[in-house]
This record gives structure tokens, sequence and C-alpha cells, in this order.
């Protein structure tokens, strides 16, 4: 295990039962997260090696994404 990773599990185990608790189901959360977009990234790879891609305008992108979530 990564030596930051047992220093954290240390100082969590000085912690009430219910910080830990809430602190592991908020790791265990974020661990998903990272497995959702490894898939997805791999995915992604997957796609361009064989291809299967076009180009993208980036401004007409980052339009649509600020239009998604409510920016001019």
């Amino acid at each position: 295990m990564v030596k930051t990773l047992e220093q954290a599990i240390a100082e969590l185990e000085n912690l009430s039962s219910a910080d830990q608790e809430q602190i592991g189901r908020k790791l265990l959360s974020h661990v998903e997260k990272l497995r959702r977009l490894r898939v997805e990234i791999d995915k992604g790879i997957r796609s361009l090696d064989s291809g299967h891609t076009s180009e993208l305008n980036i401004e007409d992108f980052i339009r649509q994404k600020n239009k998604q979530h409510g920016r001019a």
C-alpha cells in the first residue's frame, strides 16, 4: 500500500466510528468513480485506435457544454 494511504488510514483509526464510516463511504464512492472513468477512457482509446473518430470543433463543444450547464 502507498505510504500516504497507510498514514491516512492510521489517522482515521483515531476518529469516531461514525466519522470512519462516513470517510470510508466517500472513499469507496471516489474509487468507483475512478473505475468508471478508466472504463470510459479505455473505450475512447480503443475508438481512437480503431479509427472511429472525427474532428472536434472545440469552440462548439464548449458552447454546447456551457448551454447544458446553464452558462452563457
